[in-house]
């Protein structure tokens, strides 16, 4: 299967474009925020830590995210694709997960000045429920995104496999983007390969 990891800061459009990338390419969408907060709705006790974490605006353990990711795969493993959205947050996490599990094909990250994710999220904040959606969570995501996330980024643009997309157009406009970008994956995947 292919391996693509999405991230993007808190805001920044994932969930949403990964929604219509799987609905077009039939790939499963593994959402560490999602798998996470499936694991806070069990109500046990490594799901209370990973409550109190995400009020922090904190990252959870990276033994937890991947050993859900894991379990996802193992229960899709048919599929010809996984589109990882929201992991890993940090290089540690990266670099663990491309040794336990396995390598990326390639990593899209949706660019989003502040003020646009700020707003979506404050918008979302209005009908979602969830305990990270307020000003005071949302700020510390953004920090916690800044000095971990986007040095990850980087971290894959050494390795050629990152590819930025501007996020704060409209959705459409984004989508269209993204499915240039995958109509050139299996050329890019080549030129990787010889190092070009």
């Amino acid at each position: 299967p292919v391996y693509i990891i999405t991230l993007g800061g808190p805001g920044a459009g994932k969930g949403t474009i990964c929604d219509s990338v799987v609905k077009k390419y039939n790939y499963c969408h593994l959402s560490a925020g999602d798998l996470l907060r499936e694991e806070v709705t069990r109500g046990n006790e490594r799901g209370q830590m990973i409550t109190e974490m995400m009020r922090e605006g904190k990252l959870v353990p990276k033994e937890i995210t991947i050993g859900l990711l894991q379990d996802a795969m193992r229960e899709h493993k048919d599929m010809p694709g996984f589109l990882i959205d929201g992991f890993p947050r940090d290089i540690d996490q990266g670099i663990t997960f491309e040794e336990q599990v396995t390598d990326s094909d390639f990593v899209l990250y949706l660019e989003c000045t502040e003020e646009v994710m700020q707003e979506r999220l404050l918008k979302r904040a209005e009908t979602s429920g969830r305990p990270d959606d307020n000003i005071e969570t949302i700020k510390k995501r953004f920090v916690t995104f800044l000095e971990k996330t986007v040095p990850v980024v980087e971290h894959y643009e050494k390795q050629s496999k990152a590819h930025r997309i501007d996020a704060s157009r409209p959705l459409e406009e984004v989508y269209n983007a993204i499915s240039s970008l995958f109509a050139e994956l299996p050329k890019l995947e080549r030129r990787r390969k010889k190092g070009t």
